[in-house]
């Protein structure tokens, strides 16, 4: 796995345990990782977690961002929510090294209740090792930026 990064997790109280285990394993990869909750099994509000964690993407205080809820799609709409962040919810490490490479997707999102901890670390692994690719997907990009933003 190449260069430390920051990453900051968050998950809500249904991704709690596989934060867990993916913020040990991240740890052991060497990463810097800030893990913002939650912490137990009682109910949270998920985008309580994603918020912070897209911010601190979007500001750079961390390079990249590990959300977990349900399904993780909860997390990846409230992450998308901040101006500049690009979250990608996946279940299968094709589609994770996919976000990165073509989408420049730095928060990745994952459904506890979808993928158990190895498909969730084979994921996380494939996106960590990808890289933005540029060239055409950079004026996708760009586009997908100019959309201008919607409430609700």
């Amino acid at each position: 796995m190449g260069t430390a990064l920051r990453i900051w997790v968050g998950a809500d109280h249904g991704g709690v345990e596989l934060k867990a285990a993916l913020v040990k394993k991240l740890e052991e990869f060497g990463h810097t990782v800030t893990d913002i909750g939650a912490d137990g099994s009682h109910s949270v509000d998920y985008p309580d977690y994603a918020h912070p964690v897209a911010t601190a993407v979007a500001d750079g205080r961390a390079d990249r961002g590990l959300l977990i809820c349900g399904s993780g799609q909860g997390m990846a709409m409230a992450a998308c929510k901040v101006p500049g962040v690009r979250a990608a919810c996946v279940s299968d490490p094709v589609s994770a090294r996919l976000v990165a490479e073509h989408n420049d997707a730095r928060v990745l999102c994952l459904g506890a209740r979808i993928v158990g901890v190895e498909l969730a670390l084979g994921c996380l692994t494939a996106w960590l090792d990808a890289s933005f690719e540029g060239g055409r997907h950079s004026r996708r990009v760009a586009k997908i930026e100019a959309l201008a933003p919607q409430d609700g």
